[in-house]
């Protein structure tokens, strides 16, 4: 019987990211990263002006930060340990919406971090990477992680049968960020997470 499958996000679900993004806007460009905003690229803002930078820039920003400062990003607690007895009943493939590029260095910067699984990077919905996924590995069960309600909605259509869970790791975004309607649950700490994806890799009952 083939094993159950987890498929995870990196940023904000493994690792922080935005917190240490902010910093160094701010030490770096004189920019504020106001995380209450809505939407990721409304939040940079002027420091001087309040003014928001164009949406364009704030991308060059976040190409900025993963060619020079992903050093900077920490473990989500808890994430090492839960990813090591998942590990144990489930294949795990982290899927993070990075470019190709930056494959090498995701690998290297969970490798740092004791988390060795595959890194397969994404553009756009994951829905779709996931449907491939499901076909390659072909497992008895899948969980989905994620901290973008986006990403549970492209799930929800092109791999309906997925577990759906919606993880924000960093408590000044989770604070403000609703549940996503089309994930499952709904839990920020992965202690909480390891029982409820283990939960769902359990067996049946009589089998």
């Amino acid at each position: 019987m083939s094993r159950p499958l987890l498929i995870t996000d990196c940023d904000e679900v493994l690792l922080h990211m935005v917190a240490h993004f902010a910093e160094w806007l701010g030490e770096a460009h004189d920019y504020d990263f106001i995380l209450e905003e809505e939407g990721f690229l409304n939040a940079v803002r002027d420091r001087k002006t309040g003014s928001p930078i164009p949406h364009p820039r704030v991308i060059s920003l976040l190409d900025g930060f993963f060619d020079s400062e992903m050093h900077r990003q920490n473990v989500v607690p808890g994430a090492v340990d839960a990813l090591s007895r998942i590990g144990e009943v489930a294949d795990v493939v982290i899927l993070t919406n990075l470019g190709d590029e930056y494959q090498a260095s995701r690998v290297a910067q969970l490798e740092a971090f004791d988390i060795r699984h595959e890194v397969l990077c994404n553009s756009g919905g994951k829905g779709r990477p996931v449907r491939e996924l499901l076909e390659r590995y072909q497992p008895s069960t899948a969980v989905f992680v994620d901290d973008l309600a986006p990403h549970h909605r492209s799930v929800s259509e092109h791999a309906p049968d997925v577990w759906r869970l919606h993880m924000i790791a960093e408590p000044t975004i989770a604070a403000h960020m609703p549940p996503a309607p089309d994930a499952h649950a709904r839990i920020d700490d992965w202690p909480s997470a390891c029982a409820w994806i283990l939960d769902k890799f359990a067996p049946p009952a009589g089998s």
